[in-house]
C-alpha cells in the first residue's frame, strides 16, 4: 500500500499491480502471438480473448484505489467508483476485508485495501516479541529470580533498546486506522457534506462484454 503524504491521500495495493502487469504482459505476449501467426479463426478468437481479458485484469488489479482527502472519500472498485462525503460515513469495518459503511446502511468493499491474514499474524507474533523485549529492556523479574536482560536475538529491542510506541499492526489496518481518524476529525465539517455518488465503470464493462459475446459468437459457429 502506499500513500501520499499530501493533503489528498491515496491507497492501492503494490501487490496487485505488480501482479496486473505481468499478467496482461504474458495475456499479450500469446494474444499477439496467435493474431500475427495464428491461421483460420485463431486470430479471431486471440483477439476476442484478449478483448474479454485485458479489461478484467486491468478492472481487478490496476484500477482499484482509494483516495481520500478533508472532505470525502473516494472509492474506485472494479467496475464503479463510490465518493462519500464523510458526513455520510457511518463507519469503516475490518473483518476479513475492508468496507466503508454509508450512513444508509449500504456496504461498499475497498478492493484497494486488501486484508491480508499473513500479514496480521505476523503483526501478532512481532507484537508478542515486542512485549517480551519490552519486559527485558524494563529489566522484568526472570524465572529464575533476579533480573532478566534484553533478548539480543529480537532485532531492535536487544541491549536495553528503546521499544516502539504503540501496537504493532498490519498495513491495511494502518490505513484503516488513519481513514478512522479521518473520519472522526471531518464528519461533522459543513464541506464535508452531501450525497453519496456511484458511477459504474462502463470503460471497462463495454470492451468486456464485446469480447464475451464475440467469443460466444465465434465458438458457437464452431
Amino acid at each position: 500500500m502506499t500513500s501520499t503524504e499530501s493533503k489528498d491521500r491515496i491507497y492501492r495495493s503494490p501487490a496487485g499491480i505488480a501482479g496486473g502487469v505481468l499478467l496482461l504482459g504474458l495475456a499479450a505476449w500469446l494474444g499477439i502471438d496467435a493474431i500475427v501467426a495464428g491461421e483460420g479463426r485463431t486470430p479471431w478468437l486471440a483477439l476476442a480473448a484478449l478483448l474479454l481479458i485485458v479489461p478484467l485484469v486491468t478492472a481487478f488489479t490496476l484500477r482499484p484505489a482509494v483516495s481520500a482527502d478533508d472532505d470525502r472519500l473516494r472509492v474506485r472498485n472494479p467496475f464503479r467508483v463510490v465518493v462519500l462525503p464523510w458526513g455520510e460515513v457511518a463507519s469503516l469495518r475490518s473483518g476479513y476485508s475492508n468496507e466503508v459503511v454509508a450512513k444508509s446502511g449500504k456496504k461498499y468493499q475497498l478492493w484497494a485495501i486488501p486484508v491480508s491474514l499473513r500479514a496480521r499474524k505476523k503483526a501478532a507474533r512481532r507484537e508478542a516479541r515486542r512485549g517480551v523485549g519490552a519486559a527485558g529492556a524494563s529489566g522484568a523479574p526472570g524465572v529464575f529470580g533476579g533480573r532478566e536482560r534484553g533478548l539480543g536475538g529480537l532485532a531492535g529491542f536487544g541491549g536495553g533498546a528503546a521499544v516502539p510506541e504503540g501496537p504493532v499492526r498490519a498495513q491495511s489496518d494502518q490505513i484503516m486506522d488513519e481513514l478512522r481518524e479521518l473520519l472522526e476529525a471531518r464528519e461533522k465539517a459543513e464541506s464535508a457534506q452531501g450525497q453519496v455518488t456511484v458511477r459504474w465503470a462502463y470503460e471497462i464493462a463495454a470492451p468486456a462484454v464485446a469480447g464475451a459475446v464475440l467469443l460466444a459468437v465465434l465458438i458457437g459457429l464452431g
